[in-house]
């Protein structure tokens, strides 16, 4: 599964410690996510979206 995370992360400004803490991981699960090498649950997947003011299906591509 693809994403969108990095850049618009960049984009507000957000450091990957910042996006971490604000949704209750590690950076290295921020990294792992923004290398597409792990699939956020959807739980997380809606925290890191609702911290990045977009929605799930903006943030993530399914590939199939």
């Amino acid at each position: 599964m693809k994403n969108h995370i990095k850049e618009l992360r960049k984009s507000k400004g957000l450091r990957q410690e910042d996006l971490a803490a604000a949704a209750g991981v590690s950076r290295q699960t921020i990294i792992a996510i923004e290398t597409d090498k792990y699939s956020p649950t959807l739980a997380l997947a809606m925290k890191l979206a609702r911290h990045l003011g977009s929605t799930v299906e903006e943030l993530f591509i399914l590939e199939e």
